[in-house]
């Protein structure tokens, strides 16, 4: 059953400080809403719980992209459209740009955000991989001030976060040391648009006469969150691309996820495509990555 309209509260206060002000007032009351991609899915279906909703879209110190010599600060109310047009994205956070591409239509990328992704949760988002092999920092922002902490603990659980209730993402932090790096992407699924992924991938890598100096590697829609692969990671360094080393890959990446069955797919089906993934992207290295 559809949701009554008439059952929510909806504020806009206009600027962020009254904003963390509210929710430092009342804490787990209000929740924040920016592009509402995901959030009107829930409303169409008459399950969106809460019921008292404070506006964060189009504040403008969300909105901003800010370019500093060794990182770029992302605002978290900037849209997959943002992230698509913006040349510094594009240049340097190839797979951030991609994963912006590939989520949802036009009429997403104009009104998702990448706060808002991060925060859905979401173990399938096609952005959150491409911030863990990007060793991306959020800074969060509440009324008693800001703290920076890795993405790569953000996530504690399936739906699970270290994000307080009195607490919003302002930016994204991402370091400038990429350049040099070959970077690979993919998404499987029904499309590369307009569907949740099956499996998804963003790596980096870099050859260092011919062997790999440097490699991330990180999937999702593979466990409850978004994984980087450590394991798989420390096996490639100094190592040639060569068949053997693709197997082991294979194997190692096998013993890092923690895929499931469901409506999308089979952990099977999940366990060998991240496998092909990685080798595919093993194999791209090898024949075009960059040495430095």
């Amino acid at each position: 059953m559809r949701s009554d309209p008439a059952e929510f509260d909806l504020v806009a206060p206009g600027n962020l400080y009254a904003v963390v002000a509210l929710l430092a007032d009342e804490p787990g009351v209000w929740l924040p809403v920016a592009g509402g991609t995901d959030l009107m899915v829930l409303f169409a279906a008459g399950t969106l719980a809460a019921r008292r909703l404070v506006s964060i879209w189009n504040l403008p110190e969300l909105r901003q992209i800010e370019v500093f010599a060794h990182e770029i600060r992302v605002g978290a109310g900037c849209t997959y459209t943002d992230l698509r047009e913006h040349v510094i994205v594009r240049q340097e956070f190839s797979l951030l740009a991609s994963a912006a591409a590939w989520t949802g239509g036009i009429a997403n990328q104009n009104r998702g955000t990448l706060g808002g992704n991060i925060v859905n949760a979401s173990p399938a988002a096609d952005s959150l991989p491409a911030l863990l092999v990007y060793e991306a920092e959020l800074i969060l922002v509440s009324a008693c001030g800001e703290r920076r902490i890795p993405y790569r603990i953000f996530h504690t659980g399936y739906k699970k976060m270290e994000l307080r209730s009195d607490e919003l993402i302002r930016s994204v932090c991402l370091p400038r040391r990429f350049a040099n790096y070959f970077p690979y992407a993919r998404k499987a699924g029904a499309r590369n648009a307009q569907a949740i992924s099956k499996v998804c991938i963003a790596a980096l890598g870099r050859l260092a006469g011919g062997a790999i100096e440097d490699v991330r590697i990180a999937l999702g829609s593979v466990a409850p969150v978004p994984l980087r692969l450590p394991e798989t990671e420390r096996l490639l360094i100094g190592k040639t691309v060569a068949p053997s080393l693709l197997e082991a890959a294979r194997k190692a990446a096998c013993t890092e996820i923690q895929p499931i069955d469901d409506i999308r797919s089979t952990a099977r089906y999940r366990a060998a495509v991240a496998a092909n993934l990685v080798a595919e992207f093993l194999g791209k290295l090898h024949a075009e990555g960059r040495s430095p």
